[in-house]
């Protein structure tokens, strides 16, 4: 019995300590598709209570809590092929300023609100590295503290590297849209659906594997980034 109890809390933990992060993380890149379009003209997201952190306002039942949940209790071989969203922030591009780059600006806000927190979580996690905020804490704990700042991390690098995949409904074919014929990103748009599928086999091949390594690439930068400056605006790093 307590064997089970322990895997129990064991359980939790790994979720509480994955799933916290993600939501909050996921809730900004929303929020920020919201905030652009409203930047851009339209107020449509913000209308609908999507201008916002709240987690209810974004949550979609099966790919922000079912999924990424079970992604942390299932095994790894199978957890791999699992992967998260939320429900998509809605425009509407007739009230746009700029009706060739307000798509594109909404479409990037996104990833970038995930690099934007990557970098920020960077910064913590050289500082935590350091032996700053936790210095009261034992080696063990400073060390869960550290290990959940380099997770936040690379969480946010991955979700920006995964929305600009160029296929649409991802951000990434929005953004392609962009640079391309009218024709060609029309017929691109019209097909959205067919495409789900396509991103969707993609994952159950194994493509999200190959989507870490950019962002390993991308955190380990972002860490190298902090510690220059904060080594030159003086902090011991």
């Amino acid at each position: 019995m307590m064997g089970g109890e322990q895997d129990l809390i064991g359980i939790l933990f790994k979720v509480a300590v994955f799933f916290i992060p993600f939501l909050f993380s996921i809730c900004v890149h929303e929020a920020a598709h919201a905030w652009a379009a409203k930047l851009c003209g339209d107020r449509t997201a913000e209308h609908m209570g999507r201008l916002t952190l709240n987690p209810v306002a974004h949550a979609d039942p099966i790919g922000t809590i079912v999924l990424p949940i079970a992604a942390v209790i299932l095994p790894g071989s199978v957890s791999q092929f699992i992967f998260g969203w939320a429900k998509p922030v809605p425009f509407d591009p007739r009230n746009l300023k700029d009706k060739k780059n307000g798509p594109f600006i909404i479409a990037a806000a996104g990833p970038a609100s995930n690099l934007v927190l990557a970098m920020i979580g960077a910064f913590f996690f050289v500082l935590i590295q350091s032996g700053y905020f936790v210095g009261g804490l034992e080696t063990d704990k400073a060390r869960l503290v550290a290990q959940i700042a380099a997770q936040f991390i690379g969480l946010n690098c991955m979700l920006a590297v995964l929305n600009m995949v160029p296929i649409h409904p991802l951000d990434g074919g929005k953004i392609l849209a962009r640079f391309l014929p009218y024709k060609a990103a029309r017929w691109l748009e019209e097909r959205e659906t067919m495409l789900s599928m396509v991103l969707l086999l993609l994952f159950l091949t194994g493509f999200a594997r190959l989507l870490s390594y950019p962002a390993s690439w991308i955190a380990g930068n972002f860490a190298d980034f902090a510690q220059v400056v904060l080594s030159a605006i003086g902090f011991q790093v």
